[in-house]
């Protein structure tokens, strides 16, 4: 009995196949709303002032930081978590892939939202004369909590790495 259920247990982890496979279909939804917003601006870049260029672009950077994060975690969690991704020699793999486990993932996303709201932050300082300065303060704070809780992750991490 015991060995059935195990068997159960270990093959239900296939029930994270059509989550990855979503994400893949979030990522093609992010490319078509990464031109929208390029190709809407197009026709306005040479009457738009510099700053509202820049956000522009921090906003097309910010839709690929966001895909790069779902290629990774897409990637990366369907290699630990189902199957391990079978590419033959000779064709193009990531150099990464295979290599991250759910602790450096979890890094890497970390690092991925600090970047994104970095970006988001940017904007907010760019258009801060338009900002109440007490809801300024807070998207501070916001950030470095992310900021902070990313140095304690890997903080942790790195104690469970040194205790094996």
């Amino acid at each position: 009995m015991e060995a059935v259920i195990e068997k159960l247990l270990y093959a239900s982890r296939w029930v994270l196949a059509p989550l990855y496979l979503g994400l893949s279909l979030a990522l093609a939804l992010l490319t078509l709303k990464f031109f929208q917003e390029a190709i809407h601006f197009f026709p306005l870049v040479f009457s738009a002032s510099e700053s509202d260029l820049v956000l522009v672009i921090l906003s097309l950077v910010d839709l690929s930081l966001v895909g790069g994060l779902v290629v990774m975690v897409m990637l990366s969690g369907y290699e630990n978590f189902v199957s391990s991704i079978d590419i033959d020699d000779g064709e193009e793999k990531l150099s990464w892939l295979g290599k991250m486990d759910a602790g450096s993932l979890k890094q890497k996303v970390a690092a991925s939202i600090i970047a994104i709201s970095s970006i988001h932050l940017l904007k907010k300082f760019m258009d801060a004369s338009e900002i109440e300065n007490d809801k300024l303060m807070w998207y501070v704070i916001i950030h470095l909590t992310f900021v902070v809780s990313a140095i304690g992750m890997a903080w942790v991490d790195r104690m469970n790495k040194s205790l094996k």
